[in-house]
């Protein structure tokens, strides 16, 4: 839609100031989180902040991998800030895999953290959402709604603009689950996470080039299935434990 920015003589990416802008925000985010949920904002930005270097890092390096033939010819091209060569999933799994280690290393309580973290990651998504919307391949299934949006002549379902609405489903799931007096350790992670997987797993049926294997399976509702899935097991057994306990008070 908007693929470039100029600015004076300049042309800038418009995805990539985004993705900038977006780990900035994303950042500063985590810290009001943490605070919310009674974490330690200094370790929980930590977490975050090694999670976005490793996955902008990650983003790049799996990116060269990937075009390794050209990048061969010319090595100093792999460094090179101006060029817009990365690969966001590449990213994102690297960036989730050096917070992870990070968070190991400090010694954090897993589901506390997560519930601090979450905010972050969703957002996170969003703006890759945005991002794809303003400058990335990402495109939608055909479409006669009025609320389609033209490309190459043509009216497609906004589906990165789903994929907002859905992310902001979920930030509202986490808001209303951290309120003072109905915060549990754990139930803004599972109910925020259910939501979003949930609304990714229906959006993106209205993608019109996702990745898929086998006979056409998409790899993102997979994806979603799955966490959808093992997070509502999860969350099943919490009530379950949260049930078993209120039965002994009572016998009590």
């Amino acid at each position: 839609m908007f693929p470039t920015l100029n600015i004076g003589g300049l042309v800038f990416p418009t995805a990539g100031l985004l993705i900038i802008l977006g780990a900035w925000l994303g950042l500063t985010l985590v810290e009001r989180t943490a605070v919310r949920v009674q974490q330690n904002k200094v370790f929980m930005y930590g977490v975050a902040a090694t999670a976005v270097f490793v996955g902008f890092v990650g983003a790049r390096l799996t990116f060269v991998l990937e075009y390794w033939f050209a990048f061969s010819q010319n090595l100093l091209s792999i460094i090179w800030p101006l060029n817009t060569g990365y690969n966001v999933w590449g990213g994102l799994i690297l960036g989730l895999i050096g917070g992870f280690f990070y968070a190991r290393a400090k010694r954090l309580r897993p589901m506390p953290t997560l519930d601090a973290l979450l905010p972050g990651i969703i957002f996170g998504l969003m703006v890759v959402s945005l991002a794809d919307f303003a400058g990335g391949p990402g495109y939608g299934t055909l479409t006669a709604v009025p609320w389609g949006v033209a490309q190459f002549g043509v009216r497609r379902h906004p589906v990165q603009l789903y994929e907002l609405l859905v992310g902001g489903l979920a930030l509202l799931t986490w808001w209303r689950a951290t309120r003072p007096g109905f915060y549990e350790v754990g139930r803004p992670f599972m109910l925020s996470t259910a939501v979003y997987s949930a609304g990714r797993l229906f959006v993106d049926a209205f993608r019109d080039n996702p990745v898929t294997i086998g006979d056409g399976y998409r790899v993102l509702q997979i994806v979603s299935l799955v966490i959808l899935l093992r997070v509502l097991f999860q969350i099943g057994r919490m009530v379950q434990s949260t049930d078993s306990m209120q039965g002994q008070i009572n016998l009590e």
